[in-house]
């Protein structure tokens, strides 16, 4: 990729967090906003749309770097297991236990007496959905070896980025911090054949440019 195209990557995606966590956070603390939205409270209402902001480009970098460690790993695990169908079929074994342990350890972290399964289920089958649609788009827009991989990274990659979160159970950051990970990453992920397609045809431009630059000067005068 092009350095012209990861800028471009980079600010959209930190776009897209930004825009993503504003709409999620009003819209998940209701409760806390609605106040001043009654009082039209206008230096309090930007005071938090600023600290939105602030906190979506936080979660954008953190995809970001998940994004580029993913395919670090991914390069990695081609080379170690040199198939695509093996290293396919490690990362789906991988994928069910983070599943699993999404629900299992958070049960046993968290739960009250008594308390049941649903309310820990359902996060894992959000974030299982939403890797399900990237992927499946992901692969009509590539090829079919890349829904493993891409459904890997909408779920594992996910969950990684999640921690902080996931470790403090805190319910008010709960879904303000998934869903712009998961808008994030599903951007990413889609977006970078594309990037890699168009970088390759500007390497291709710059390259006949510098050729018949050079074929010119080579020329005699008259």
């Amino acid at each position: 990729m092009t350095s012209r195209n990861w800028v471009k990557l980079f600010i959209n995606t930190s776009m897209i967090g930004a825009i993503v966590t504003v709409i999620t956070g009003f819209i998940v603390r209701w409760d806390e906003f609605e106040p001043l939205f009654t009082d039209v409270d206008f230096l309090e209402i930007l005071s938090v749309l600023i600290w939105l902001v602030g906190v979506g480009l936080i979660f954008s970098l953190l995809s970001q770097m998940g994004f580029f460690a993913y395919l670090t790993v991914h390069r990695f695990g081609l080379g170690i297991f040199k198939s695509v169908r093996l290293w396919n079929g490690v990362q789906a074994v991988i994928l069910a236990f983070v599943l699993f342990d999404l629900i299992y350890l958070r049960y046993i972290s968290f739960a009250k007496e008594g308390e049941g399964t649903v309310s820990y289920v359902i996060p894992a089958l959000v974030v299982f959905a939403a890797g399900l649609v990237a992927a499946w788009l992901k692969m009509r827009q590539t090829n079919k070896e890349a829904f493993i991989p891409a459904l890997f990274f909408m779920v594992v990659g996910t969950v990684i980025e999640w921690v902080p979160v996931l470790r403090v159970n805190e319910g008010s950051w709960f879904y303000l911090m998934l869903i712009p990970l998961l808008v994030c990453n599903g951007y990413q992920l889609l977006v970078l054949h594309k990037l890699n397609e168009k970088s390759l045809e500007e390497r291709k431009k710059m390259q006949e440019k510098k050729t018949r630059q050079e074929t010119k000067q080579l020329k005699p005068s008259k």
